[in-house]
């Protein structure tokens, strides 16, 4: 519900605050008092394109903060949660700030926001309906989902849709993965044969550099080790001596030599293990079938095929094991293929079968709410009009989360008259009156809880005004409704009266007073009946509509 509004320096408002109410909030006043600035400051704050015209003159900047009030699970929260706002218990602050050069600025809660979001959060809190503006009937791709708040059903259509969606998705990437695979099937067979047949190791590089390295310096290696074996192995090793030697008095000397005892034993000992690493290697090296020739080669040959797959030649392994499970994975795909498609029809013809239900539940609702329409248009002067809502299958291109159906209102005026879509055939006070009888049979439904009628009375009078009045009243009930008028008929039910006027030497000042008194609320509707010069006639007439409108 829109709880307030709070207005500086628009056009002819320097300041005003206007706390509105549950029920028909209604406002009146000579035309040329400012009522559609009102609207105009309001839809800034709902984020409407802003214009440096509406700053008041010498001001530098306008401002307007709507204030609203909202109910735990209201489609407002869902996208203020995605955008990281925080609401303050129920209250939400819609504020615009417009500067005289044109740019603007717009916040939620105190927060800055892009006026997109702005909008978007606007557009779940208040229907605006003008003599050529009414949102929901204008626009057709609205007309589906009005139907289907107004039929309040329970479908799970959106997550059947989106579950087959992905799984075809999937389907069709992996098969494009497929086809491209194919044709690179054979390339990758030839790779991977001359993988197996190469049969690299882990770390077979660095093995193969180091026994080239010893191969190209073979008798220096072959000396050198012999050397070592020699040394290793001499009778006179003096560790093995100065160990025996201190051995034998170690128990005559105590506990002060059995640390150098202990030192000698550990040396003979790495000693023996060393002479025995060099005699193996030495006998390794020596008896290796692998020459210098075949390293290199086998060298060369692993390094031409890590430069063929851009990889180091310790990823050759890796390599060889991936083009396997690539080749596996294109025998398994027709396979894979067949049981996706029978995946695909089961959950196709899941959502078909809900589809066609949801698409039954419209049809039913759209007769109910053809008739109940029709019920309400004679009263305002729309009896010659027809009113039908047109649900046509969609192709399957085209179908989507809402369904297989196309759903718009179409109306005619006049009795042959061929039904077409509503903007494009009524008038724009015939167009206020459709929205207001459509409203009134679906009020009950839909998140939006404030509606706003900008001179729905346009074109009316008499009877036709208050039949307008009286659904006013009726929509009323179950939404907040706030109506700029001149029809003393609609006034007369109002559940809160402002009346705007202009004020200040010069007229340039518009303000708006509360009409909290019968007394009140009878002259200004003596004056719309009247004009000018109230009579006593005027006044006596205005108290008879209070009586009905009460």
């Amino acid at each position: 519900m829109l709880s307030s509004l709070s207005i500086n320096n628009v056009v002819l408002i320097e300041r005003l605050v206007i706390t509105f109410h549950e029920g028909l909030c209604v406002l009146t006043g000579e035309t040329g008092a400012g009522k559609s600035v009102l609207l105009d400051a309001l839809g800034l704050a709902l984020g409407v394109r802003a214009e440096s015209g509406l700053v008041r003159n010498g001001a530098d900047y306008a401002s307007v903060t709507a204030s609203f009030q909202i109910h735990e699970g209201h489609p407002s929260c869902e996208i203020l949660k995605e955008a990281d706002i925080i609401l303050d218990e129920d209250i939400l602050l819609l504020r615009r700030v417009v500067y005289n050069n044109g740019k603007s600025r717009a916040f939620i809660n105190d927060q800055p926001v892009t006026v997109g979001l702005l909008k978007e959060v606007g557009s779940t809190l208040v229907e605006i309906h003008g003599q050529f503006e009414t949102q929901g009937l204008l626009n057709p791709a609205t007309h589906r989902a009005m139907l289907d708040e107004y039929a309040g059903f329970e479908s799970d259509l959106k997550e059947r849709w989106n579950t087959w969606k992905e799984v075809l998705s999937e389907q069709q990437r992996l098969t494009e993965e497929t086809v491209r695979s194919k044709v690179e099937e054979l390339y990758w067979r030839d790779s991977l044969n001359d993988l197996e047949n190469l049969s690299p190791q882990e770390n077979e590089e660095e093995r193969l550099s180091q026994m080239r390295e010893m191969l190209r310096n073979k008798e220096d290696v072959i000396n050198a080790l012999a050397e070592a074996d020699a040394l290793l192995n001499d009778d006179n090793d003096p560790v093995r001596k100065a160990w025996a030697v201190l051995d034998k008095i170690s128990d005559k000397a105590g506990e002060r030599l059995k640390g150098a005892v202990d030192a000698l034993s550990r040396a003979s000992d790495e000693m023996r293990e060393a002479a025995i690493i060099v005699q193996e290697f030495s006998t390794e090296f020596q008896d290796s079938d692998y020459s210098l020739e075949e390293i290199e080669e086998r060298l060369f040959a692993l390094r031409a095929q890590a430069r063929k797959h851009h990889c180091h030649v310790n990823d050759l392994p890796k390599i060889q094991q991936e083009l396997k499970e690539k080749l596996e994975s294109i025998e398994k795909a027709d396979e894979n293929s067949e049981a996706r498609k029978e995946e695909l029809a089961v959950l196709k013809k899941a959502y078909i079968e809900e589809a066609q239900r949801v698409s039954k539940l419209r049809s039913d609702t759209a007769q109910r709410l053809n008739k109940l329409v029709q019920k309400e248009l004679s009263p305002l002067k729309l009896d010659k009009a027809k009113f039908i809502t047109q649900i046509t299958p969609l192709p399957e291109s085209e179908w989507g989360t809402e369904g297989i159906d196309k759903v718009r209102f179409l109306v005619s005026t006049n009795p042959g008259q061929e039904l077409g879509p509503i903007h494009k055939i009524a008038s724009g006070g015939e167009m206020s009156r459709f929205m207001l009888a459509l409203k009134v049979v679906i009020a009950r439904e839909g998140s939006t809880h404030s509606f706003i009628f900008d001179e729905v009375d346009t074109g009316i009078g008499g009877s036709t005004a208050d039949a307008v009045g009286e659904r006013l009243a009726r929509l009323a009930k179950a939404k907040q409704v706030l109506v700029v008028t001149h029809a003393p008929q609609i006034a007369a039910r109002a559940d809160y009266h402002w009346i705007v006027k202009k004020s200040g030497k010069q007229e340039n000042i518009t303000t708006i007073t509360a009409l909290e008194t019968r007394a009140q609320r009878c002259e200004e509707i003596a004056r719309m009946l009247a004009g000018a010069e109230i009579t006593n006639e005027a006044r006596a007439a205005a108290n008879k509509l209070l009586e009905t409108g009460t």
